[in-house]
């Protein structure tokens, strides 16, 4: 066949089929013009779930009338200029493709007025006829967009939408995600005349929680961590749930660049790396986190509905992030989880000093820097804590995990922590009270009861010890009888060369032997059972898509929570109260205290109003 110009109106239905997959499509595209033009307010009408009827309407700016029919036509647009403009977009949509697309499968009017004109105008068109009809109307400043009988004209389409309450859920959740970019914009939202979402203006930190909690829930406030930090021309700032307020899908996860809500897999593995040691397995972590960064530094011209972006330099990136979100995570306190809601907290805390400075080459020397400021040993060896090692049934004595972990690092430092300095002062855990079943014990704390799980806490306790004190000292290698070698890419031999003395911290000696072969010549003694051609490949695979990879960290932490599993104590093991008080305020000084290696809660917190309720006092 020969070669002809498409049709423009086959041509705008091949660009919905980008743009337009269903109803929540076209309110994602509507509400990012009107978001464009400077609007403050935005109401939203829709029927039967958007395919009878969508219309938004804001007090943005407004389209002159001349300019009403190119606003329908493709490449289209006032948001950009040239290529230039291109390098470093600031606006939501800049194709000049949506309405466009929207029109050619709806009936679409569009009706606008601006702050100088003397009336307002409308336009007209529909998927059959492309030609815009214009013509005066009423309207106060700003613009009203109404598309009618979606896929009226594509019948093929219209079969692949689903029931008009799915329909309308995907439509919310848009609108969710917008209302979190805004918090300047007010969003309401109606479907069958019943209003369903009313979201006012946001100018201060109370009310700009108070609209995080209505669109993701209060109880995600109540169990989150509030950050802010920048460094490197790189600002973060939002919420991260706590990891014992984790999701079965990851439904709960809100991740905006430059004021975009992106989906992007270099973010969602830095997430997924920062809660790998506390998260239940199966389970994904919450989050709303804006990152602010230049412009230039980030493209987001690389998906036709903008969900992905790209970034330039998305090593520093990833490590920014990781290293804010894992330091967060970590600094988490039971003091933390006890006061007041993250509604009313302050937003900056003083995770920043040591947030972007992890990845492959830094990591090490942080955990060093971090064991020799604040490695807290247990206190349970104090003199006259009176606590003994125990023997478990069927498990590893302390004794016995400590000999295995001084074959591999460096010996435990076991000089005790220091009591608390004002002794008149209720710590956080409070005071043990007793012990129920040789499994919990019960504490009493300023707030109510405490119960924790004294085998998941001295788990954890165990775990962070013998992680920092690897991480400090390094491991130890064993060389090899017999070299492995392995055929690699010229791109995976210069990144082990790049890499090797972050290798040879972690145990690993390889050397290349050419352009697309390298020898592993050692490998960590903790990791002698492990297939290391497997593993060196995708920790090579790892470092050239991310930057960064955790693969030998997570098989060497998972035999590190094996051994810690065995050296903590075991249920029906009876404590003293000494013994009891000295892991309350073990857990107090240990990172990630509030979780098990394996993502279990260690402890939680019966208030007196969670009491009365339970004997109905007070009714």
């Amino acid at each position: 066949m020969r070669i002809q110009l498409l049709s423009p109106r086959l041509a705008n239905q091949i660009a919905a089929g980008e743009v337009v997959e269903r109803p929540a499509s076209v309110i994602k595209e509507l509400l990012e013009n009107s978001l464009d033009s400077g609007a403050r307010r935005i109401e939203v009408d829709v029927e039967q779930g958007g395919t009878k009827l969508l219309r938004v309407r804001d007090d943005g700016g407004g389209i002159p009338a001349d300019d009403l029919p190119l606003a329908l036509a493709r490449h289209a647009t006032s948001k950009i200029r040239e290529l230039e403009d291109l390098e470093q977009v600031l606006s939501l949509g800049f194709r000049g493709e949506a309405l466009a697309s929207i029109s050619s499968v709806a009936r679409l009017t569009l009706t606008s007025r601006t702050a100088e004109a003397d009336q307002a105008w409308q336009v007209e068109t529909e998927g059959r006829d492309m030609a815009p009809r214009v013509q005066p109307a009423a309207h106060p400043v700003g613009t009203s967009v109404e598309v009618r009988d979606l896929f009226f004209n594509t019948p093929a389409r219209r079969k692949f939408l689903k029931t008009e309450k799915t329909e309308f859920e995907h439509l919310q959740e848009v609108i969710r995600r917008l209302a979190l970019a805004r918090f300047d914009v007010a969003f309401h939202l109606r479907h069958n005349g019943k209003s369903v979402l009313a979201l006012h203006e946001a100018a201060d930190d109370l009310s700009r929680a108070r609209r995080v909690a209505a669109v993701c829930g209060p109880a995600f406030l109540e169990q989150a961590l509030p950050i802010e930090i920048e460094r490197n021309g790189l600002h973060l700032w939002g919420w991260v749930g706590l990891p014992t307020f984790s999701r079965s899908q990851a439904d709960l996860q809100y991740f905006y660049v430059n004021g975009r809500m992106v989906r992007d897999k270099l973010v969602a593995h830095a997430v997924r790396q920062a809660y790998r040691d506390v998260l239940f397995n199966g389970r994904h972590p919450t989050f709303v986190l804006f990152l602010e960064i230049d412009p230039a530094a980030v493209d987001v011209n690389v998906h036709p509905t903008k969900h992905e972006v790209r970034f330039r330099d998305g090593r520093m990136v990833h490590d920014f992030l990781y290293g804010t979100l894992h330091r967060a995570l970590g600094e988490v306190r039971p003091e933390d989880q006890l006061a007041a809601p993250a509604a009313v907290s302050s937003m900056v805390r003083a995770t920043g000093q040591d947030a972007g400075e992890f990845g492959p080459q830094a990591e090490m020397s942080l955990a060093g820097n971090l064991l020799q400021a604040s490695a807290a040993p247990s206190a349970w060896q104090a003199p006259g804590a009176g606590y003994q090692a125990p023997r478990p049934q069927g498990g590893m004595p302390m004794a016995e995990a400590a000999g295995a972990y001084r074959e591999y690092f460096a010996p435990l430092n076991t000089t005790a922590p220091s009591l608390p300095e004002h002794q008149g002062d209720i710590p956080p855990l409070g005071y043990a009270l007793a012990q129920l079943k040789g499994v919990y014990i019960l504490a009493e704390n300023a707030q109510g009861l405490v119960l924790v799980d004294m085998h998941a806490a001295h788990e954890r306790i165990t775990y962070e010890r013998l992680k920092t004190a690897m991480a400090s000292e390094g491991l130890r290698g064993q060389p090899l009888l017999v070299p492995e070698s392995l055929a690699v890419s010229q791109r995976e031999a210069d990144c082990a060369e790049e890499h090797g003395e972050w290798f040879q911290r972690l145990g690993f000696e390889l050397q290349r032997l050419g352009p697309e072969s390298l020898a592993i010549r050692q490998t960590p003694a903790l990791l002698k059972q492990a297939e290391s051609v497997q593993l060196v490949r995708d920790v090579l695979a790892d470092l050239l898509e991310y930057g960064s990879s955790d693969r030998i960290k997570a098989h060497i932490n998972e035999l590190l929570g094996t051994m810690a599993c065995h050296g903590a104590v075991r249920a029906n093991r009876r404590l003293t109260l000494p013994e009891m008080n000295g892991l309350l305020r073990d857990m107090e000084h240990t990172e990630r205290s509030g979780q098990c290696n394996h993502g279990r809660p260690t402890w939680t917190q019966l208030g007196m109003d969670d009491l009365d309720k339970l004997f109905l006092r007070g009714r």
